[in-house]
């Protein structure tokens, strides 16, 4: 982005020459694509999409030893998280970006292409899946999420903390989390991700129910819970096969508790919900586009969700 006096603000205006131009020249091996060039708010699941598939393309290439997936802030996260959970093989993905426009005072987005670059060709990279590089930390895909609306070090993993750090041109890797790469057969995009506040009633439910939801994301009260008004709609969606995950509202932590009231864990588990682990509304919105897109059944989407979910508490 830079600032454009036309449009009243920054836009989207350096490409790929402009990057390269702007890292140390000793760096070698480097090739470069220009896929989309827009704000990832503009992004559309086809636009997502695109980006993954060429990830996937690339990879498989014996000449190319890491992937950096240069991407607007707004979306990163699920961007990064959808490549972690489909693009199979040990080669890093790195997706990076910048907070502040190229034209402002302090841009950090060559800093972050600079250590995003090194980690992406670093060898003890390899087989941590998709990684956020932002601020000289390496985040796993699934536990990094914006924290900020305009701090540079938005980027943070709530509860875990980065995986490791780029410590001027080394590459540190403190800890590998494990990683289950899910079948790709695209993305089932009539999913809806609804999030509770106190004393709401369960409309946005019946209402993406009308509108013929394949799947539901709830981002629920603490734990995981629900009002007990709630629980009508969702009996009713998973009478219907509509696939329900509860996801928490709560920036960190898992789902789960041991109350025995109506709309607690307990109860949402005999409906026959899922439960989202550990993992955020928006990516738990993107694995059930993924496992509905793959799954044959609904005994499959239970399968193919929970085959990673220990993996993510």
């Amino acid at each position: 982005m830079q600032h454009d006096a036309e449009a009243g603000g920054a836009i989207p205006t350096l490409g790929a020459a402009d990057f390269i131009a702007a890292l140390p020249a000793g760096l070698a091996g480097l090739r470069t694509e220009e896929l989309v060039s827009l704000p990832s708010s503009h992004f559309t699941l086809e636009t997502v999409q695109a980006i993954r598939e060429r990830v996937a393309e690339l990879v498989v290439e014996p000449g190319v030893a890491g992937v950096v997936v240069t991407h607007g802030t707004d979306t990163l996260e699920e961007t990064a998280y959808l490549l972690d959970l489909t693009v199979p093989g040990e080669k890093p993905l790195v997706v990076t970006g910048a907070m502040r426009a190229a034209s402002d005072v302090g841009y950090e987005g060559y800093a972050n292409l600079l250590s995003a670059v090194r980690v992406a060709g670093a060898p003890q990279a390899r087989r941590l899946g998709a990684v956020v590089v932002l601020n000289d930390e390496i985040h796993a895909a699934r536990y990094v999420t914006k924290m900020h609306t305009l701090s540079p070090a938005t980027f943070q993993s709530p509860g875990w903390g980065p995986v490791g750090r780029v410590e001027g041109d080394a590459v540190i890797v403190a800890r590998r989390p494990e990683r289950h790469v899910l079948p790709w057969h695209g993305l089932e995009p009539n999913v809806s991700l609804l999030k509770l506040a106190v004393g709401m009633e369960a409309t946005p439910l019946e209402d993406a129910l009308a509108r013929g939801a394949r799947g539901i994301v709830v981002e629920a009260l603490g734990g995981g819970r629900v009002p007990p008004w709630w629980l009508p709609a969702i009996e009713r969606s998973r009478a219907q096969g509509v696939a329900v995950v509860i996801a928490s509202r709560c920036p960190s932590g898992s789902v789960w508790d041991a109350y025995g009231y109506p709309g607690a864990y307990r109860t949402l588990a005999s409906l026959g919900c899922l439960f989202a682990g550990g993992l955020n509304g928006q990516k738990a919105r993107i694995k059930l586009m993924v496992v509905l897109a793959a799954a044959r059944n609904s005994e499959e989407v239970a399968e193919l969700w929970n085959r990673e979910m220990t993996n993510v508490q």
